[in-house]
């Protein structure tokens, strides 16, 4: 069964979907209210789906459970992952978009989106997706698994866009990780279309203008 979510439909009968996944110890209401500022009207019926991550504990934070995609092991977040609850996750977001198809919207109209650690989600799941889909929204986030990506990714989201956004004050996910990250994937071949903003670990209202642009030239192409 799929993770229970917060949705919006911006009209009856969605004909596109944005799965947004949310941060370390936030869960699928974080980013809801950003509906309103971020959609325009010309675009066509979105569901903007914000699932909640299983509740686990995290090491880094004494063992104090909290929802999370995965667990942090180490004070430098690309350290010591989490594979096994990173693959796990992987396996949440397959059943999300799956239930998505099942509503009738084809996986070339899902849009697959996440801050931070869901942020990292929608890499992860987004380019290992044995179908194309419509675009891969990253914020404030890094490429996880980095070392099986290339043998692990699916040919049929290689050229799918990709939007991301990064703080350059993030203390969180400093902006040279994302760097190193978007490096690895366009060596590898990935159209990037990166952003960086004066910010903390965070959104800003530049950035959801240029999220809202993006999405604009997603739901244009079909």
């Amino acid at each position: 069964m799929p993770l229970p979510t917060v949705e919006h439909e911006t009209r009856p009968s969605p004909t596109w979907s944005v799965i947004w996944l949310h941060g370390l110890g936030a869960d699928g209401n974080d980013f809801a209210p950003i509906v309103p500022e971020l959609v325009d009207t010309a675009w066509p019926g979105v569901r903007f789906v914000f699932p909640h991550a299983p509740v686990r504990p995290i090491t880094v934070n004494n063992g104090v459970p909290m929802r999370a995609w995965y667990d942090i092991k180490g004070l430098a977040i690309a350290d010591k992952q989490d594979a096994p609850g990173i693959r796990a996750s992987i396996g949440e977001v397959e059943a999300l978009i799956a239930r998505e198809v099942e509503r009738g919207v084809p996986p070339s109209r899902i849009v697959l989106a996440g801050f931070s650690q869901g942020g990292a989600m929608a890499l992860a799941a987004g380019l290992r997706h044995r179908e194309s889909l419509a675009g891969i929204l990253v914020l404030s986030a890094y490429l996880p698994l980095h070392d099986t990506i290339e043998a692990e990714r699916s040919g049929a989201n290689h050229a799918t866009p990709i939007f991301w956004g990064h703080g350059s004050a993030d203390p969180i996910v400093p902006m040279v990780l994302g760097e190193q990250s978007r490096q690895a994937l366009e060596a590898l071949g990935h159209r990037i279309d990166w952003h960086t903003y004066p910010m903390g670990h965070q959104v800003s209202m530049p950035e959801i203008a240029d999220i809202r642009a993006w999405l604009s030239e997603r739901f244009a192409e079909a």
